[in-house]
């Protein structure tokens, strides 16, 4: 799994790519902490290069969306492949996070707030 960042003021776009799951949950987890901690609380997880994911991706997603949430700021997802999309409808993350067509429709989605 490969995490690629991007920063488009005052959001962050993080493109991941490969399979996320047990082995590289802990991965992710620590790259989008990492950003939070920095204070980057608008984040865009853009899952274009993703194709499969488990439930320790999930915890991964939850645990900053809630930070970036507690913090003022928000994070939102883009580009979800069907079968990802399905995990996280499945396990009622759809209604939890915002999933976005494209990052860029993600990104324009804080001019609104």
């Amino acid at each position: 799994m490969e995490v690629d960042v991007k920063q488009l003021e005052p959001v962050t776009v993080l493109a991941v790519s490969g399979s996320v799951d047990s082995l590289t949950a802990d991965q992710l987890t620590e790259a989008l902490s990492a950003h939070v901690k920095a204070g980057r609380i608008r984040q865009v997880v853009d899952f274009s290069g993703v194709e499969y994911t488990s439930s320790a991706d999930l915890r991964s997603l939850l645990a900053t969306v809630k930070e970036c949430r507690r913090l003022g700021g928000d994070m939102r997802m883009a580009a979800v492949q069907q079968q990802v999309e399905r995990v996280l409808a499945l396990s009622g993350f759809a209604s939890i996070i915002k999933i976005y067509g494209d990052a860029e429709a993600a990104v324009s989605s804080f001019g609104a707030n």
